[in-house]
């Protein structure tokens, strides 16, 4: 069968039915990726609803994504978290995998921090790196997939969208500040998405780093171009799950097989979790209200 097309009607109606199921209005909206999706603990008056349960979501087929939406309040704001996200390598149309971000906005939230496992480009990279998004290169969109091809419907955003700041200036000042302030180093970088499910050879992981990419991942930039497109700020984390060799071989600490190297980035993302749950919760308490 055809993918169902997600339009304005469909937007207000898994609004609406989010909307009966709390009382208060998110006006933050988070996107966690492989392995942190135990962010979610952090959520206190947690109201939680499973994917499967909410009008025109897709659910989530792969393992560290649990598959829920989270609504209750950190850091003094109410927030709603998509505990796991869908990805263009599941065959799913880019429309369909940034349907999340266009119903939050619809409640209300005004800023996206999105977040991601990626693997380090950059050589002076170790696992476990936070890394602030400072741009992004759509390598999957230069190829043609866009979330924003297609017929423009004015009253989600304009056809053409600037994205010369897709990441908020004030948002990673805010950031860097709070990593400071808590004793955490933060890195800085630029993202790049590829299309997934294999990783990266060799010859990839060179070709990325000569086109300027500091890590790689299978996910974020469409959210991030839609939340743009309907003018949400937007701030975004990479957790550097590993660095990528560009010589033949697994590196010494990996395993061989795609299904265990996915294994790790679970692992080293359970590893993280304490130190980014911290800079989440007080980049959102420092948020100014709405």
């Amino acid at each position: 069968m055809p993918e169902q097309a997600l339009g304005w009607d469909e937007i207000e109606e898994t609004a609406s039915y989010i909307r009966s199921q709390v009382s208060r209005a998110p006006s933050v909206m988070l996107i966690t990726g492989s392995g942190l999706s135990a962010l979610a603990e952090g959520i206190g008056g947690a109201t939680s609803l499973p994917y499967p349960e909410i009008p025109h979501l897709a659910p989530t087929g792969v393992l560290g994504h649990a598959g829920q939406l989270v609504l209750g309040e950190l850091g003094g704001k109410q927030v709603a978290l998509l505990q796991g996200r869908v990805h263009f390598y599941e065959g799913y149309p880019m429309q369909r995998i940034t349907f999340p971000v266009r119903v939050l906005h619809r409640l209300g939230a005004s800023t996206l921090i999105v977040t991601n496992a990626a693997g380090g480009l950059r050589q002076s990279f170790r696992a476990g790196d936070l890394m602030l998004i400072t741009d992004h290169i759509n390598l999957v969109g230069m190829a043609g997939f866009n979330p924003l091809s297609g017929p423009n419907d004015g009253r989600l955003g304009p056809r053409f969208v600037d994205m010369s700041s897709a990441y908020d200036h004030e948002l990673r000042n805010l950031a860097l500040a709070v990593a400071d302030d808590v004793g955490l180093q933060l890195q800085q970088g630029i993202y790049i998405m590829a299309a997934g499910p294999t990783f990266e050879t060799p010859a990839d992981v060179r070709f990325l780093r000569l086109i300027g990419a500091d890590a790689v991942g299978m996910s974020t930039v469409p959210e991030v171009i839609v939340a743009r497109h309907e003018g949400v700020r937007v701030l975004g984390l990479s957790h550097i799950s590993n660095v990528i060799p560009d010589h033949d071989g697994p590196p010494a600490e990996n395993t061989a097989d795609d299904e265990g190297l996915h294994a790790e980035v679970l692992d080293a993302g359970r590893r993280v979790i304490p130190r980014l749950s911290v800079l989440i919760k007080e980049i959102v308490a420092r948020l100014p209200e709405a």
